[in-house]
């Protein structure tokens, strides 16, 4: 089995592939003052919660946009299992160019999105991928990275919108049912869902456009699967992306 870690700034995404198979994942709080013991006995604890054996990893792969905590990762995992542990980052073979103007400043998690959405869908397409940021990532007929455009991710806006008022609450993201509803928790949460649907929807028109033509749309992360299903637009949904791409990475450089 391949552990695949996805260190994102709001959570650590954790995936177990024998061959392509993902056969399992788990989610931790991203905390950037936690040390390599800590997160070697949070990886032990969650392993032992899907009953996975020590003996049977063979290698791991980490994805970071948080640098404190890649290291502090890659020493976790060390400490508990005697395995190559590879780091998407420069000298890595990921299988595709970055067309953009400094290349060493993308992120290694639109990297694997790039990597996994040309290899298991087939290029171009542009990914929707909804984390502590939203971003759309344009995927190159020969699957090149082509570019990015990054926006205040869901929670962000949502956050935003109760600290920095008197009279909002925090509230759950769910359906409110309506558009233009009748009370002010259903009312946020209409702004908060309807209104980044809608962003998408847009975002995606002006991606064809500029492209010049339609091509398909895959969306990723957290909050995909929150958000799309009130988008109109044809949008398939797989949440691991980021998850596939480090395991078809892996396999490039183990």
């Amino acid at each position: 089995m391949i552990l695949a870690v996805d260190i994102g700034n709001t959570h650590v995404v954790f995936g177990g592939f024998v061959d392509d198979e993902l056969v399992f994942t788990a989610r931790i709080a991203t905390d950037t003052t936690g040390t390599e013991d800590e997160y070697a006995s949070k990886i032990i604890n969650i392993m032992a919660v899907h009953n996975i054996q020590r003996d049977l990893i063979e290698g791991a792969v980490i994805s970071s946009v948080v640098p404190p905590l890649t290291s502090i990762m890659k020493k976790a995992i060390n400490f508990i299992y005697d395995v190559n542990v590879i780091v998407v980052g420069p000298g890595i073979k990921t299988g595709i160019n970055l067309h953009c103007d400094v290349p060493s400043t993308v992120g290694a998690d639109i990297i694997c999105c790039c990597v996994a959405a040309h290899n298991i869908y087939g290029s171009p397409s542009l990914v929707v991928d909804m984390g502590t940021a939203t971003k759309l990532i344009l995927v190159g007929d020969k699957g090149t990275f082509e570019g990015v455009s990054i926006i205040p991710g869901v929670m962000i806006g949502l956050n935003a919108l109760s600290d920095g008022t008197a009279q909002l609450p925090q509230v759950s993201l769910e359906n409110p049912g309506r558009v233009i509803a009748k009370n002010t928790v259903d009312c946020m949460k209409s702004g908060v869902i309807y209104g980044n649907a809608s962003m998408i929807d847009g975002m995606i028109d002006r991606s064809f456009e500029e492209y010049g033509s339609a091509i398909p749309v895959y969306a990723t992360g957290g909050l995909a699967s929150t958000i799309v299903k009130y988008c109109r637009s044809e949008i398939i949904l797989d949440e691991q992306l980021v998850l596939k791409g480090l395991n078809i990475i892996y396999k490039k450089n183990a």
